[in-house]
C-alpha cells in the first residue's frame, strides 16, 4: 500500500526553495533561508542534486553558476568542494540534504524534488535516490519525495517504501521544455505514471491547475499542491484546484 501524505503537506503553505531572499542573506536552498521558514513555520521544498562522489547535496540547477558565481557542474565536484563553494549573498557553501534535515528535525513538512538525473525523464537516473534514502533513513517528522522524472519517483519508493512519492507535474509546453522530445512531454502531460510509482500526490503547475487530468487525480484521493505562486493574488486562484500551494517572493497566510 503506498504511504499516504502527511496532512500537514494540504495544510501548511510551503516555502519554495526555503523562504529565500538573496538580499536578506538567504539565497535559495540555502541553510538560511531553511531557517528561516522553519522560524516562520512555513513547510519546506528543496531540490536535491548529486555530488561527484554521491552525497546528495541540496542545489537546484545542474550549473554552479547562476547561484554561486564559479562554472562548473555540480555532479563534477565532490561534496567537500561543493560545501566550500560560498553561495552568492550568503557566507556558507552548498549543504548536504543531511544537514538540512538536521536544520528542519521534523518542525515543519519538507518535500524533497529530486531533479532529473537522465537528461530527458528516461530511466537513467543514477544513485541519486539511493542516497537521498539514506540520508532519509531514520529521520522523524512530515517528508515527502517528488520528481519530474517518474521514473526517479519510481526508483526512490523501491529503496523507501515508507516515505510518500509523488510527481511534479506540468502542461510541458514545447516553449518551456524546449529540450525535451515532443513525444515526452505529450506523455508526461496525461500523468500517465501516476499509479506505476506509487504516488499519492502531484505538485501541479500552477498556471495548468484547471487540467481535466488534475481534477481527475484529485476526485480519486491524490493530493494536489502547485507551483510556483507567486502573489496573494494567484494564490486565490490556485486555491480553487489545489490542497496547498508552493510560494515565494511574498509570505502566504495560514488558512484558518
Amino acid at each position: 500500500m503506498m504511504p499516504a501524505l502527511h496532512p500537514d503537506f494540504l495544510r501548511i503553505p510551503i516555502t519554495h526553495r526555503a523562504l529565500h531572499d538573496r538580499a536578506a542573506g538567504r539565497p535559495e536552498n540555502s541553510r538560511a533561508a531553511v531557517r528561516a521558514a522553519v522560524a516562520a513555520g512555513y513547510g519546506i521544498e528543496i531540490d536535491v542534486q548529486p555530488s561527484s562522489d554521491g552525497v546528495a547535496m541540496v542545489f537546484h540547477d545542474y550549473d554552479l553558476r547562476r547561484l554561486t558565481g564559479v562554472p562548473g557542474r555540480v555532479a563534477g565536484k565532490t561534496a567537500a568542494e561543493l560545501a566550500a563553494t560560498p553561495l552568492l549573498n550568503a557566507e556558507d557553501g552548498i549543504p548536504t540534504l543531511r544537514e538540512v534535515l538536521e536544520i528542519v528535525a521534523g518542525k515543519v513538512p519538507l518535500l524533497i524534488e529530486i531533479k532529473d538525473q537522465d537528461g530527458a525523464m528516461g530511466t537513467s537516473v543514477g544513485r541519486l535516490h539511493e542516497a537521498m534514502a539514506a540520508a532519509l533513513k531514520g529521520y522523524q517528522g512530515p517528508v515527502a519525495v517528488m520528481s519530474f522524472n517518474p521514473n526517479s519517483v519510481a526508483a526512490f519508493h523501491h529503496v523507501a517504501p515508507a516515505i510518500a512519492v509523488g510527481l511534479t507535474t506540468s502542461a510541458y509546453r514545447a516553449e518551456d521544455w524546449p529540450l525535451l522530445p515532443a513525444a515526452t512531454r505529450d506523455r508526461l502531460r496525461d500523468i500517465p505514471d501516476y499509479d506505476r510509482v506509487g504516488a499519492s500526490f502531484i505538485s501541479h503547475e500552477q498556471s495548468d491547475l484547471a487540467s481535466p487530468r488534475v481534477a481527475e487525480l484529485r476526485a480519486k484521493g491524490a493530493g494536489v499542491l502547485c507551483w510556483t505562486v507567486r502573489s496573494a493574488e494567484v494564490e486565490t486562484v490556485a486555491r480553487r484546484y489545489a490542497d496547498n500551494i508552493t510560494f515565494e517572493h511574498y509570505l502566504a497566510a495560514f488558512p484558518a
